[in-house]
């Protein structure tokens, strides 16, 4: 009898102490939770200095800072299009000390473009919100004999494969939006591809290829200079940088395809500390003065909920995978 009540005396005490390391460990975390942060919060750029991303992680890291009253470090991880740096994140500890900044042709591309990307775009983040978009737009040589998106458009039905575009590069956004053409509406061009976005410009520039889709900062000023003709924009919408030029999808049904920044935690990361993330972010982006630098970068700005932001990175995942198989485009 001694010894069931021993038995029995250690299961209860055994009990108890479960119950209080329980409690303890809920309390733990609660004030981790609350305490957020307090300590250095790292920002992973994956792409090298002097991109879109690059800059626009440098700002928002800034007044993230002022917001968390504790530092935050904006760190680049390039290679691989963007793949290296977001495969190394992925495995950093989900509390919230450490981000992803990153565009689209990363996540939404890559894992469709990439025989081994090195991470799952969804399973290994959490989508916390979209600073901006990036628009990119069809330009023309001034000398080309089409002066509107329709008669580009009739031009190039009339005559498949007979007019060349440049790109900078298999797989590259700027080469896709071509495939789209193709797919929604049937407009084929042959792609001259280029290793990057300069030398592909360069040779728009000088005629040698007629027709390209640049991102919006990157031609705005050769448009307005008239050194480049201006057809369409890639958004759902117009431009407000250039009111007068249609977006596509008013001729082509369902073509929308533009380059976003956004920001990513580990996945994991308790809800709480996201929430914490998110509404620190929508409180910079309020901020006058953000809104005119990044607009001034050519960005139109977005403020998409955490949810919103998952059901865009969603959709963009399927529509791309979809335009990366019809191109045939693959990379070891």
């Amino acid at each position: 009898m001694a010894t069931d009540n021993s038995n029995f005396y250690a299961r209860i005490l055994g009990l108890l102490a479960t119950l209080v390391f329980s409690f303890g460990g809920a309390m733990a975390f609660a004030q981790s939770t609350a305490g957020y942060p307090n300590r250095p919060v790292t920002m992973v750029v994956p792409n090298a200095t002097g991109g879109t991303n690059d800059i626009v992680g440098r700002l928002i890291a800034i007044e993230l800072a002022e917001e968390f009253k504790q530092s935050v470090v904006l760190v680049n991880k390039p290679g691989a299009g963007g793949n290296i740096g977001t495969a190394q994140t992925k495995t950093a500890a989900a509390d919230g000390y450490t981000l992803l900044m990153t565009v689209n042709s990363a996540q939404a591309i890559n894992p469709a473009l990439y025989k081994n990307v090195g991470f799952d775009p969804v399973k290994d983040f959490i989508p916390i919100t979209i600073i901006g978009s990036v628009p990119n737009v069809l330009v023309v040589h001034p000398s080309f004999p089409a002066k509107t998106l329709a008669e580009f458009l009739a031009l190039i039905k009339a005559n498949p494969g007979k007019y060349q575009y440049a790109s900078a590069g298999n797989g590259t956004v700027n080469h896709l939006l071509g495939i789209m053409m193709d797919q929604k509406g049937g407009y084929k061009m042959e792609h001259i591809p280029y290793k990057g976005v300069a030398p592909a410009m360069s040779d728009v520039l000088g005629g040698q290829v007629p027709i390209a889709f640049a991102s919006l900062p990157s031609a705005l000023s050769n448009i307005r200079q008239g050194q480049l003709r201006a057809l369409g924009v890639s958004t759902a919408v117009r431009s407000p940088s250039l009111p007068d030029v249609p977006a596509m999808i008013e001729q082509i049904p369902a073509f929308s395809g533009e380059l976003w920044v956004g920001l990513f935690a580990i996945a994991g990361t308790p809800a709480e500390i996201v929430d914490k993330i998110y509404q620190a972010t929508a409180t910079v982006m309020k901020k006058p003065a953000v809104q005119k630098k990044l607009g001034d970068l050519g960005l139109e700005l977005a403020f998409d909920t955490p949810a919103q932001f998952k059901a865009r990175l969603d959709d963009d995942i399927v529509k791309w995978r979809e335009i990366v198989k019809a191109s045939g485009a693959t990379v070891d």
